[in-house]
This record gives C-alpha cells, sequence and structure tokens, in this order.
C-alpha cells in the first residue's frame, strides 16, 4: 500500500509512541470515533488548531489594513471611484480562483501538502504590495494573495473541524466558529499598527503609511512557515479515508496522545474511499441531503459577507461622515468597535456554540444587523451629538450581531455539511460564491456611498434580511451531528 500521507508521517511519527490502553483501529470510522470521543491530552492537536487560523488571520489583517489606506493609494495613484474599487478588491477575485482550486486539493492530495505550500503567496504579496510603483502592480498584489486566501481556508476549515471532538466545549463548531475572532483580533492588530505607523512617521512621509502595513503582512506569514513545518501533520480521517491506518494511527499517537495500533486484522490492501476526489464532487453539493445544507450555507455566507465587508471596510469612511474629526479618532473608534462589539461577540459564540447551536445563534445574529442596519438608514447623517451616539451604537450592534451570529457560523454550516470526502470542495464551493459576494460589495461600496451617501444602509439591509429568511426556511443543526459517519454509511 502506498503511504499517502509521507510527507505528514516524519512529522506523526517522531516521538509518536506514547502509553495508556491500547486502541486498535480497523477502519477509518474507529480513526473518527477516537476523535470525536477522545477526552484525553490531546498533545499537538490544539497547535495545529492554533496554526489553521493563521491564514484566517492575514485575510483579515490585509482587508484591515488597506481599510485605512486606500485614500491615500487613491490619492497617490490618482484613481476614480472605479479604480479604488479594483485595487480593493483584487483580493477577492483571486480568492474566488483560489477556493475553487483549494477545495479541490485539499480532498485530492490532502490538507497537509496544501496548508504548508499556501503561505508562500502571502510573502510573496506583501512584499510586492510595499513596493509596488503603480495601481496595477498593486492590484496584482494583492491578486496573489487572494489566491493565497482562497487555497487556505478550505483546509483550515478541514483542520479545524478533523482536529477536534464531535460534542462539549471545544468541539467541532466551536473550533471552527474560533475564525471569527481570530479574524477581528487581526484587524484590531491592523489598526493598531496603523496607531504606531501614523504616530512615528513624519508627517512628510505619512504616504509609506500604506507600504509598510501592507509589507509587514510578510512576516506573520514567515513566522507561521516556520512553525507549520516543525509541528503540522495530515489529518488522520482524511489518512484513514485513503486507505493509510499506519499513516493515521501514527498521527492520532503524536497529535491526541492516543495509543492508537491498526489491529492485525484490519484489511491488508487500501479501502474504497467513500468518494474518490474528483472536480465532479462539486456537484455532488447540490444532490440529494446536500442540496438543502448547501442551499443554506451558500445564502448564509453571501449575505454575511456583502454585508461585513461594506460596513468593516467602509467602517473609517462611515465614522468620518458621522464626526468631522481627525484620523486619530477614526481609527480609535474603529478600533474600539472592533475589540468591544465583534471580537466579544466571536468570543461569545466559541464558548456557547456547543449549548446553544449555530442555527439559533445565526438567527439572533441577523436579527442584531437588520435593526442595526434599519437605525443607521433611518438616522442617515447625523444631526447633533445624541444621533451621532446612536449612529455609533447602531454600528456596534451590527458588528456584535455579526460576531455572535452568522460572522462565526457561516464557516460552521459551510465546514460541517460535509463529511470528510466532501468537505474540501464544500468549504471551496462556499468560499467562492461568498468571495464573489465580497468583490462585488468592495467594487460597489466606493460607487455606492459616492452616489447614495447614508442611504447605503437601505441597499446593505437587504443582505442580514436575506441570510435571516434562509435559516428561517431551512432549519439545519450541524454542531453535534456527526457528518463524517455519511462517508462510512456511504460503503
Amino acid at each position: 500500500m502506498t503511504d499517502l500521507t509521507s510527507s505528514a508521517a516524519q512529522v506523526a511519527l517522531t516521538g509518536s509512541q506514547t502509553g495508556g490502553e491500547t486502541q486498535w483501529i480497523r477502519s477509518a470510522a474507529d480513526v473518527s470515533r477516537l476523535i470525536n470521543d477522545g477526552e484525553g491530552a490531546r498533545n499537538n492537536a490544539r497547535i495545529v488548531v492554533a496554526i489553521a487560523l493563521g491564514g484566517v488571520f492575514l485575510d483579515a489583517y490585509d482587508l484591515g489594513a488597506l481599510a485605512f489606506g486606500i485614500k491615500d493609494v487613491a490619492r497617490e495613484f490618482n484613481l476614480t471611484p472605479t479604480g479604488t474599487g479594483m485595487v480593493a478588491s483584487a483580493i477577492t477575485f483571486g480568492a474566488i480562483v483560489g477556493a475553487l482550486i483549494g477545495g479541490y486539493l485539499t480532498d485530492k492530495i490532502g490538507r497537509y501538502r496544501v496548508f504548508m505550500a499556501d503561505m508562500f503567496f502571502f510573502v510573496v504579496a506583501a512584499l510586492a504590495c510595499a513596493f509596488a510603483p503603480n495601481e496595477y502592480v498593486l492590484g496584482g498584489a494583492r491578486f496573489v494573495m487572494g489566491l493565497g486566501v482562497g487555497i487556505d481556508l478550505p483546509v483550515a476549515m478541514a483542520f479545524l473541524a478533523e482536529f477536534s471532538r464531535l460534542r462539549g466545549q471545544g468541539n467541532k463548531a466551536a473550533s471552527v466558529a474560533m475564525w471569527c475572532p481570530t479574524w477581528y483580533a487581526a484587524i484590531s492588530i491592523s489598526y493598531l499598527l496603523v496607531l504606531l505607523l501614523y504616530a512615528v512617521l513624519p508627517e512628510s512621509h505619512t504616504d509609506w503609511l500604506w507600504r509598510l502595513i501592507l509589507g509587514f503582512g510578510a512576516v506573520p506569514a514567515l513566522i507561521i512557515i516556520a512553525i507549520r513545518s516543525r509541528y503540522m501533520s495530515e489529518s488522520p480521517v482524511w489518512a484513514a479515508n485513503q486507505g493509510d491506518l499506519n499513516g493515521a494511527a501514527a498521527i492520532l499517537r503524536r497529535a491526541w496522545n492516543i495509543n492508537a495500533q491498526v489491529a492485525s486484522d484490519a484489511p491488508t490492501s487500501p479501502v474504497q474511499p467513500a468518494r474518490r476526489a474528483s472536480w465532479r464532487n462539486y456537484g455532488a453539493l447540490l444532490q440529494g441531503v446536500y442540496r438543502r445544507r448547501t442551499l443554506l450555507a451558500t445564502l448564509t455566507s453571501v449575505a454575511s459577507s456583502f454585508a461585513y465587508n461594506a460596513v468593516a471596510f467602509g467602517l473609517p469612511v462611515i465614522i468620518t461622515s458621522f464626526f468631522a474629526q481627525s484620523m486619530l479618532t477614526t481609527i480609535l473608534v474603529s478600533l474600539a468597535l472592533n475589540l468591544l462589539f465583534a471580537f466579544v461577540g466571536g468570543v461569545l459564540a466559541v464558548r456557547l456554540v456547543p449549548r446553544l447551536g449555530a442555527w439559533k445563534m445565526s438567527v439572533a445574529g441577523y436579527a442584531c444587523q437588520c435593526a442595526a442596519l434599519l437605525g443607521l438608514a433611518l438616522i442617515g447623517r447625523p444631526e447633533g451629538g445624541q444621533e451621532a451616539a446612536i449612529a455609533i451604537a447602531m454600528l456596534a450592534l451590527f458588528l456584535f450581531g455579526q460576531g455572535f451570529g452568522p460572522g462565526s457560523h457561516t464557516m460552521t454550516f459551510a465546514s460541517l455539511s460535509y463529511p470528510t470526502s466532501l468537505r474540501g470542495v464544500g468549504v471551496g464551493f462556499n468560499q467562492t460564491l461568498m468571495r464573489g459576494s465580497s468583490t462585488v460589495s468592495l467594487f460597489l461600496f466606493p460607487v455606492l456611498v459616492a452616489a447614495l451617501g447614508t442611504g447605503v444602509f437601505w441597499v446593505i439591509l437587504l443582505a442580514p434580511l436575506t441570510g435571516l429568511l434562509a435559516l428561517l426556511a431551512i432549519r439545519w443543526e450541524p454542531s453535534g451531528y456527526d457528518v463524517d459517519a455519511e462517508d462510512f454509511a456511504a460503503r
């Protein structure tokens, strides 16, 4: 039998001997059971989960950084609103392509190989952004960065789902939801970096601000590459699904401290996978029980992405329209809103989803967003301090609802609606359409703001309303459901 996890096994096999009662595995179902029901020490599994969030961090960091720099970019390169939208949305164009390819490769060649490769996109693209001589190079570099983001997210979500147990605190739904506070932490760090550079750069060199911020993205990418090479290993469930029980057992010993051994009566030849990785598997997402799940995951992701990107990317612009204040005030208010409301909402989502479920929390989050956007639309441009304070409170409610609800759990629906054999393409398909929504949102926002002013909130309101209606129509709860068992039943 060919060892399908040879590159990962060399990581997993080092120090793979462990004590404790021997757990005999005979099939991929046994491997999945040991992970789902495991209560003991997880060794490197927690590190793998943390590293898997690295791509999410970089994606959010780049979006947050350019939100403050886009005005300087437009001024330096003399861009029209359309040109500004093209530069801003270039990363999502790349992510659309990257997600489609990354989803397929994640299922085809394994989580580990794809994960180890995609960070190099971030390094090259970040440096190219920092030294871009014109808007064409900048847009091209952000497209390349988007390829890395698109490739990374399907495999990152697969790792989060497949290195976590099924129920209880820290379950699969909670691990996947961790992507949301990670996102907001990255946004906040980008704001802090902007604040630091704004304070130390001479006034004559403030045009360097956006270049330094975007170029700094190469630093965490290089750190992530170094850490990944030491601690990452292949997903044991994926390895077992390919027939490599020996590799799966080695990873369980290393990452979970489970004394897993392949039973002598286990099949000696590779077991036929439930599904072979294929481009046709994208079509399987729209068949059978997966059709409703795919529809729900897609509608909620597209709605959440459109609304969040319009508000989050435009947050500095929105705040500036509320207050005739300095850049420093804009940075501080944006930072406070993200930390106190979006980040806190995301942390609560991780803690509460094992008990409340992703469906109920998403409904509550969308309801908060609808109320917030309705309030912002009715206020329009605030007149006086009282209306301005209410408008800021509405922004806070929107961001809290995003973190508590759809911001955290759209990935839960996308990742946990499909078994191991379809998870890569499931997340890839979801991300392709979600990034399409992001592209439209980032491209249209500068144009819509120029045409409608604060009336743009009426347009944005349609997005969370669509997500809320989709949830009420399709009541699917992925948290606590053993979706991987559908692969074993198919054999």
